[in-house]
């Protein structure tokens, strides 16, 4: 690894994700200590720690280094922890939910997506991760409940699938509204059917696969 790579993994995590009121500090080591640049795209390897959202193909991205930072932080994750991700990506996003101490299943619509993702675990020797091609708004069923839930993509609103999902006390990362001002959200189960929302940051992420707005005609 080139001293200039591991200057900037420094810089990501102390000039960008820390000011960005991303504290806790297993969060910063899991920035620190999973190779996020061996999950970004050889063309954008170099790119891995800027300020970006990185283009994955298929119209998806991976989340700027920041909001992943706020993600991972929001969820309040504890070894032993049953996580589900919506939206695997590039892995990395799993792969520090991983090093967190949870035992995660990450979904994508995309089976190439899921492929490139295990062999990047393989890879790079990370365990406590299963990789599944599936529809999360379509037949998927967990047939369990999560101590956490990540929401990769945006919907307009939270999908209400999504909710049922979640354990008394679990909390849920989602991206709602509009392009081109969205609202990244926590909810909490409070109890069975009552819900604590906190609003986190504005962003922009493209839509989850079936979850695109439909076309608006004027007359």
């Amino acid at each position: 690894m080139s001293l200039n790579l591991e200057q900037a993994r420094v810089n990501m995590v102390e000039q960008q994700v820390r000011t960005w009121e991303v504290l806790d500090p297993h969060v910063l080591d899991a920035l620190r200590e999973v190779p996020r640049e061996d999950f970004a795209p050889a063309d954008y390897r170099r790119m891995a720690f800027s300020d970006l959202r990185i283009p994955l193909g298929h119209d998806q991205v991976m989340m700027k280094p920041i909001e992943e930072g706020r993600l991972l932080q929001t969820l309040e994750i504890q070894p032993g922890h049953r996580v589900l991700e919506i939206g695997t990506g590039s892995g990395f996003v799993s792969a520090c939910l991983a090093y967190l101490g949870a035992s995660v299943l990450t979904i994508d619509i995309i089976e190439e997506f899921t492929e490139r993702a295990k062999r990047r675990y393989e890879r790079l020797s990370i365990e406590g991760i299963e990789a599944r091609h599936a529809d999360a708004l379509g037949d998927f069923d967990p047939g369990e409940a999560f101590d956490a839930v990540a929401v990769t993509g945006s919907a307009a609103e939270v999908p209400e699938r999504f909710l049922k999902w979640i354990k008394p006390g679990g909390r849920l990362f989602a991206v709602r509204g509009f392009s081109p001002v969205m609202e990244a959200v926590t909810l909490t189960r409070t109890e069975s059917d009552h819900w604590q929302v906190e609003s986190l940051f504005d962003t922009d992420l493209p839509r989850l696969i079936g979850a695109e707005d439909r076309p608006q005609f004027e007359f």
